[in-house]
């Protein structure tokens, strides 16, 4: 990943799942054209009290949630993965997804035992496939449920 890539005018922060982001997050939606690409967030967060290794986070830009993501980052395995990741339909293309993809990719990039980052999303997803490309994430192919997979190899 190359500073230049991650870098946006939209500063935005990645803050835990809690009360106080939960209703917000259960708000947001995704243009009518996108809704097959991710799964719904309320389904996401019940996913994440599951899943002990998911680590769910509000996108959050000047006091608002504007977006939602969720990966894992097992302590057993030196792979992350980005598994859901969206950004509300009204704050699209303000700079805010492609500044989430970049502090998500600076968070996991702290966890020592981490040395590759893989995310999914659907073949059909133009925008997404240009943003993750945009960051150095490299296409692997479909995974069981054909969704593309791509990988990044953080540099330490």
């Amino acid at each position: 990943m190359t500073r230049a890539a991650g870098m946006s005018d939209q500063p935005v922060a990645l803050e835990p799942v809690g009360k106080g982001n939960r209703a917000a997050i259960l708000a947001l939606k995704l243009a009518p054209d996108q809704q097959s690409f991710v799964a719904s967030n309320a389904e996401s967060l019940a996913e994440a009290r599951q899943d002990d290794e998911a680590v769910p986070r509000a996108v959050v830009a000047a006091g608002r949630v504007v977006g939602f993501l969720m990966y894992s980052a097992p302590e057993d395995d030196d792979e992350a993965i980005i598994y859901r990741f969206m950004i509300d339909r009204r704050e699209q293309g303000k700079g805010f997804g492609r500044a989430a993809v970049a502090k998500v990719l600076e968070e996991i990039a702290r966890l020592s035992h981490i040395s590759r980052v893989s995310i999914c999303y659907e073949p059909g997803n133009e925008a997404a496939r240009r943003l993750y490309a945009s960051f150095g994430f490299i296409e692997q192919g479909l995974d069981e449920d054909d969704e593309m997979i791509a990988a990044l190899e953080l540099s330490r």
